[in-house]
């Protein structure tokens, strides 16, 4: 069975959105330790699950992007959650009929790892059908202030956490899986 990984960028105070959330985290210049993290993450991934707006986002982005992270992520098939699109590209299907069931399908479809980019909704479902197997946390240095928080479910949910990656900058990744 395959491995849903899901990788979120988070301020220090648990946003994954708000008014001046991208302008802040782009402040944060990337750097070697955090490409090699990527590329660790995705070693043994068969493809990248989506949200609508993560897949537009990275479509209009990743293709003119070039170096061994970007070659990793173009490569991978992508999955995407949509009931608004009717044609992809950039190596992408829509996940057929409800994508919480599409997602469930397709890590009983063999080995190896989903990496699932984007925070909200789908998130969330995946979250609370027990689909996601590692949480992976990119906390950046500085405050959103608004905007929404990573919280998923409608209870408490215990995580154990299984690594802390300083990755520059201020920056550390922090790996979970859902608690036994």
């Amino acid at each position: 069975m395959r491995t849903l990984i899901e990788y979120d960028h988070l301020s220090l105070d648990g946003r994954f959105t708000g008014d001046d959330f991208w302008a802040a985290q782009m402040k944060i210049v990337p750097n070697d330790r955090q490409f090699d993290y990527q590329l660790r993450l995705l070693e043994d991934a068969v493809g990248l699950v989506l949200g609508r707006e993560t897949y537009e986002g990275f479509a209009a982005t990743w293709p003119s992007m070039t170096g061994d992270l970007a070659d990793r992520i173009n490569a991978l098939p992508k999955y995407v959650a949509s009931t608004t699109l009717s044609e992809t590209t950039w190596n992408a299907e829509v996940l057929d009929g409800d994508a919480v069931e599409a997602v469930a399908r397709l890590k009983e479809a063999g080995d190896g790892t989903l990496v699932k980019y984007g925070n909200g909704s789908f998130s969330r479902a995946l979250a609370e059908a027990g689909l996601l197997d590692e949480l992976h946390v990119s906390v950046s240095p500085f405050v959103a202030g608004s905007g929404e928080s990573l919280v998923w479910g409608t209870g408490p949910a215990a995580m154990d956490l299984t690594g802390v990656t300083d990755i520059g900058n201020g920056t550390v990744v922090l790996a979970y899986r859902p608690a036994a």
